[in-house]
């Protein structure tokens, strides 16, 4: 690496942006900010960004993903950089690791003429994942559950999608989504019986969680991503309500002296410009 960091150059090798990384974490002469980093107190940009790259993917926009991947890429070399520092793996490792997985996880695509050949039966790479995952000892595997392994800081909607996956594995499922429409509703008396009870806001924040995850429940039925499916249901809400603002000022309204009835003639005036 150049002893001076201002020397240093934009390029398209990932090892330059592992140099950068390296120069901002220099003890002596790097970024007083980067050096103070920790695996814990940079996860929560990590996550940020992942949803900024899943942000630019719905708007389609090119320009802005291929800068968001290389916020996302750049959080990868902060946390490999951070534990090559302590002694514990470096961005090689990671490589590495990925790279074996990869050509593990894919025996239709890199093992043998047989597996070539075979090509990629059902359910193979949850058998490949579970056999990776196997835990060794007949007392760690009771403690095992078949719902394991979904982590715990992934957004609500797609957990409850991966633990119902998870639960379907082993014929804890619906055979198709009428049944669960009937949860859904079950679910939404469950809510309205609590309320008129005068239940307590623990037992009624209960059944809202019940009827959220009942309602995942019927999007992964439909083959629908909630988690997708309530993004676009905030863009168009989103969408329609500025507009909304628009169509009330143009009348010399302003929308935050409007009455309910005056923005809702304007929102449903919205709502049917969209559909003509």
């Amino acid at each position: 690496m150049a002893d001076n960091g201002a020397t240093i150059k934009p390029g398209r090798d990932i090892a330059r942006l592992i140099e950068i990384m390296a120069a901002l974490r220099h003890p002596d002469t790097g970024c007083p900010w980067d050096k103070d980093q920790t695996f814990a107190t940079i996860a929560p940009y990590t996550i940020e960004e992942a949803y900024e790259v899943a942000d630019a993917i719905e708007k389609a926009d090119m320009a802005a993903l291929a800068d968001e991947l290389g916020d996302l890429l750049l959080q990868v070399v902060y946390h490999a950089r951070i534990a090559e520092e302590a002694g514990h793996f470096s961005f090689g490792d990671v490589v590495l690791a990925i790279t074996a997985k990869m050509i593990r996880r894919h025996p239709h695509v890199f093992g043998s003429a047989e597996q070539r050949a075979a090509g990629a039966a059902k359910g193979f790479w949850e058998r490949i994942k579970q056999a990776e995952r196997q835990p060794e000892g007949i007392e760690s595997a009771r403690a095992r559950s078949a719902i394991d392994g979904v982590p715990a800081g992934l957004p609500a909607l797609t957990r409850a999608v991966k633990i119902q996956k998870k639960a379907a594995r082993i014929g804890f499922d619906w055979r198709d989504a009428e049944p669960v429409f009937a949860k859904v509703r079950e679910e939404m008396a469950e809510i309205e019986a609590e309320i008129g009870a005068g239940a307590a806001e623990a037992g009624i924040r209960e059944e809202v969680g019940d009827l959220l995850f009942a309602v995942a429940n019927l999007a992964r039925h439909l083959d629908i991503d909630p988690e997708q499916a309530l993004r676009g249901g905030n863009a168009k809400f989103e969408r329609r309500f500025r507009q909304m603002e628009q169509r009330l000022a143009l009348q010399g309204i302003d929308p935050a002296a409007a009455s309910l009835d005056e923005m809702e003639a304007q929102w449903q005036a919205v709502k049917a410009q969209e559909k003509d």
